[in-house]
């Protein structure tokens, strides 16, 4: 479903650019540009939906890019993200509003991948509402957009609405109120619980319906509280499912001295594939 947004991604650095390129192009529909003046021409003729623009650059900066794109009406409305060191953020771009987001640099692939597929997210997600049939609900697929992704592009869009999960005959009902989950139902349980059950679904449909409202308040964390205890709830889970198996099948000792290991070797070949972009 995000593949219908338009990115473009600019960088003066060809590996940067590349790599960016590689890890965003299967989250939406992805164009280059080497230099703000190419961008320009590029987003004049085509209008992104996203920009993704590093800020030191040779000739026209990042933010002097943004500039000129904010002062044309066509151009002047879709969401950017800044590449840029930690000094230039507080001393040049934060405190001006020069983007909606900024990447500090040096960061990693996959952290910046993440950072970014938000906001592909939120604008898949509006631009689905704005297409809604005459019944003003919106629906689609989980494999589309897991629970994990939509519950956080209504945060980022503080959308009020009710979302509906439907999955192999599972029902879960969440009520939003700008962005912050107010009111849970599955089943018999209510609040935190019920979010807790339907985070790691990837199958079935979701409906939006911006008119739902509820005066009921059942949920005690935040947004984003529910989904980082939600998942260490599922991973705790996910271990120790791991760790009675293992025990199953080998002793005691032998269990205890090779889990760990394991562990720490898959951590650092995630590590070892990460990538740390720079200038």
């Amino acid at each position: 479903m995000a593949n219908n947004v338009k990115l473009l991604l600019v960088d003066d650095n060809p590996m940067v650019l590349g790599m960016l390129q590689q890890a965003l192009s299967p989250l939406a529909a992805v164009t280059t540009a080497g230099d703000a003046a190419d961008a320009l021409l590029k987003a004049v003729d085509d209008p992104p939906d996203l920009l993704v623009c590093d800020y030191r650059m040779p000739g026209m900066d990042g933010r002097q890019l943004v500039e000129k794109l904010r002062s044309r009406p066509p151009t002047a409305n879709f969401p950017t993200v800044l590449m840029a060191s930690k000094a230039d953020i507080a001393e040049r771009l934060s405190q001006q509003d020069a983007a909606d987001d900024y990447l500090e640099k040096p960061f990693f692939l996959k952290d910046a991948t993440r950072r970014v597929k938000r906001m592909i997210d939120r604008i898949a997600l509006e631009k689905m509402a704005k297409t809604a049939p005459s019944d003003g609900v919106v629906r689609g697929n989980l494999s589309q957009m897991n629970v994990i992704d939509l519950m956080q592009s209504l945060e980022m869009g503080r959308k009020s609405c009710q979302l509906s999960l439907a999955n192999d005959g599972e029902k879960c009902v969440v009520f939003f109120v700008e962005g912050q989950v107010k009111h849970a139902t599955y089943g018999s349980l209510v609040g935190d619980e019920a979010v807790f059950k339907v985070l790691r679904w990837t199958g079935g449909n979701f409906e939006l319906d911006f008119e739902g409202k509820t005066d009921k308040e059942t949920t005690q964390l935040n947004t984003q509280g529910l989904l980082m205890e939600g998942l260490r709830l599922l991973d705790e889970s996910q271990r120790d499912s791991g760790s009675e198996a293992a025990e199953s099948v080998s002793p005691p000792a032998a269990a205890a001295s090779t889990t760990p290991a394991g562990g720490k070797q898959g951590g650092r070949k995630e590590e070892e594939d990460d990538v740390l972009l720079d200038s």
